[in-house]
C-alpha cells in the first residue's frame, strides 16, 4: 500500500496518490495531469479512478484531461451532477484498488455533494480519510459557497455539523486525516499550517469537533467569513462543465511574442500585460499599464481575486525560462486566455525605443519620519485578519481582496504610501491603482513587519472608520 500527499503550497492543496498491487488512484488532482502520470509510471500503476471530494471552488481540477490519457473513472460523491461522463457514487459505496478499498462516505455542509473517501486496508482496517473541504487540520469548511435559493449557510452549516459527528468523528482515533487544504487557503478561517494529523488528535484541538450542541456550531461555523473571491463560482462551475484541454493552453501561453505582436495584440484586443517578476524589478522598471502579481507568491489566488475574467487575454512578462510555470499556475485557477509572453521582456521593449514607467519606493525608517512629521495619506492593503491583530495609528483598512471595491473612492489629486505585511500585495496594489490613473503612489519596501520595528505607534483594535485619512 501507498499512500502519497502531492502538496502544492502556493495553492495550499492537498492531492493524493493511492497505489496496491499495480492499480492507482488519485484524489482531487490539480490542473496539469503529467505528475500524476510520472508517479504511475514509477510505481508500475494503472490510475483506474479519479476521485473528487467535491466541486472545488478554489482550482480547476486536472479530472477531465486525466481521465482522457488515463481511461480512468471520474468519482463523486452523491448529489453531484456534471456535463461529462462521470460516476455519482451512492453513500458507502465501496471501490477497489488492488488489496485496498475506497469506502464513500456522503458528508454534506460545505457543499451538497462533499464526499468524504474512507481508505480500508487488505484486512478492511479504516487507515485514512481523505476529507476535502469537510475536515480541515485546525478547522472544517465555510458553509457559504453552495448556497441555494431553498438553503441557507446556516442550512449547510447545520449538514456539516451532523456529517462530521455521524460519518467521521465514529471512526477510529488513529485514523490519518488527509484534507484537501492547509492554511493560506480561502475555504476555511483557522486551517492549520500542518497538512495532515490522526483523527483522535484533531477530536481534542479542533474546535468544530469540540463537544458544542449544533447551535453553537453553526454560530461559530457562520460568524466571521469574508466573502469568497469571485473566480471561485467560476471555477466550481468549470469543474462541473469542462474545460478547455490543457496541453493546447499551455502550448498557446507560452507563445514567444515580439515588441510588434505585443503592440498588435493591445490595439486589437482588450489583452493586459502581466509581469510576474520580482517586486522591486517591477518597481523600478515595467511597461506602462501592467499588472504585477508576482510568480514567487500566491500567485494564482491574487490572480483570480483581482482579474474578474476568466477569459481576459494576458500577455505575460515572466522570468526567463519560467513562462510555462506561469502559464500552468494560471491555468490552476481558469484563467486560459494566455497569448504568449513578451521574448526578452522589458529589457527588448526598452531597446524597441518604448517608454518604461516605475513606482517610487521608500523605507520604512523614511516612512516612519514621514508619517511623525506630516499628514500623509496611507493604504493598509493586507487582509482584515492582519489589520485587526496590529496596525499604524489613524490608518485604516484597505483590503487588497476588495481592491475593486475601494478604489474608486480615492482621490487622484493626492499621493498615497501603500504598505502590506512584507512587500509583495502593496506592489499588487500599486499596480492596480496606477492602471486605474492614480500616480502618487508610494510603496513601502519590507511593509508593516519593517514599519514594526522603527518604532512607530500601533494598536490592536479595529479603526471604526473605513476612509482613509
Amino acid at each position: 500500500m501507498l499512500v502519497e500527499q502531492l502538496y502544492t503550497s502556493c495553492l495550499a492543496q492537498g492531492a493524493y496518490f493511492i497505489q496496491s498491487e499495480g492499480e492507482a488512484a488519485i484524489i482531487d488532482p490539480l490542473r496539469e495531469y503529467q505528475p500524476y502520470l510520472d508517479l504511475a509510471a514509477k510505481n508500475n500503476a494503472k490510475i483506474k479512478y479519479i476521485f473528487e471530494t467535491h466541486f472545488h471552488a478554489d482550482f480547476v481540477s486536472g479530472h477531465l484531461d486525466l481521465a482522457k490519457h488515463t481511461g480512468a473513472d471520474i468519482i463523486f460523491g452523491p448529489n453531484a451532477h456534471t456535463n461529462f461522463k462521470s460516476t455519482v457514487a451512492s453513500d458507502n459505496q465501496e471501490f477497489k484498488i488492488g488489496k485496498l478499498t475506497i469506502r464513500v462516505l456522503h458528508t454534506p455542509g460545505h457543499t451538497l455533494e462533499s464526499a468524504t473517501y474512507l481508505l480500508l486496508d487488505e484486512h478492511q482496517k479504516p487507515h485514512c480519510i481523505f476529507t476535502g473541504d469537510t475536515l480541515f487540520i485546525g478547522d472544517v469548511g465555510r458553509p457559504d459557497l453552495a448556497i441555494k435559493s431553498e438553503l441557507t449557510q446556516e442550512d449547510l452549516a447545520g449538514m456539516l455539523y451532523d456529517s462530521l459527528r455521524h460519518k467521521i468523528m465514529t471512526l477510529p482515533d488513529d485514523v490519518i486525516v488527509y484534507p484537501a487544504h492547509g492554511a493560506g487557503s480561502a475555504c476555511g478561517k483557522n486551517m492549520s499550517k500542518e497538512t495532515y494529523d490522526t483523527l483522535g488528535n484533531q477530536k481534542k484541538t479542533n474546535y468544530a469537533l469540540a463537544n458544542i450542541s449544533k447551535a453553537e456550531f453553526i454560530k461559530e461555523l457562520t460568524t466571521g467569513i469574508l466573502p469568497p473571491p469571485q473566480y471561485f463560482a467560476k471555477n466550481a462551475q468549470l469543474n462541473k462543465t469542462g474545460y478547455d484541454n490543457y496541453d493546447a493552453v499551455s502550448l498557446k501561453g507560452t507563445t514567444p511574442l515580439s515588441v510588434n505582436d505585443v503592440k498588435h495584440l493591445i490595439d486589437t484586443t482588450s489583452a493586459i500585460i502581466l509581469d510576474v517578476r520580482k517586486p522591486q524589478e517591477f518597481a523600478t522598471e515595467h511597461i506602462p499599464n501592467s499588472v504585477f502579481i508576482g510568480i514567487d507568491g500566491q500567485f494564482a489566488p491574487w490572480v483570480g481575486a483581482l482579474i474578474t475574467d476568466l477569459k481576459q487575454p494576458i500577455i505575460l512578462i515572466t522570468p526567463e525560462g519560467r513562462e510555462e510555470e506561469t502559464v500552468m499556475r494560471l491555468s490552476r485557477v481558469g484563467y486560459d486566455n494566455c497569448f504568449g509572453f513578451l521574448k526578452g521582456g522589458v529589457d527588448v521593449w526598452k531597446q524597441s525605443g518604448n517608454k518604461t514607467a516605475s513606482i517610487a519606493s521608500i523605507s520604512a525608517e523614511d516612512f516612519s519620519s514621514k508619517f511623525a512629521h506630516s499628514n500623509i495619506d496611507v493604504l493598509d492593503v493586507r487582509k482584515p485578519g492582519e489589520y485587526e491583530s496590529g496596525h499604524i495609528e489613524h490608518v485604516c483598512s484597505k483590503p487588497l481582496d476588495f481592491i475593486n471595491d475601494w478604489q474608486d473612492s480615492l482621490s487622484k489629486e493626492k499621493e498615497y504610501y501603500i504598505h502590506c505585511a512584507g512587500g509583495y500585495r502593496s506592489m499588487i496594489a500599486a499596480s492596480l491603482l496606477k492602471r486605474k490613473g492614480y500616480h502618487q503612489l508610494i510603496d513601502v519596501a519590507g511593509g508593516f513587519g519593517a514599519i514594526q520595528k522603527t518604532g512607530i505607534k500601533t494598536i490592536h483594535t479595529a479603526c471604526a472608520s473605513s476612509n482613509t485619512n
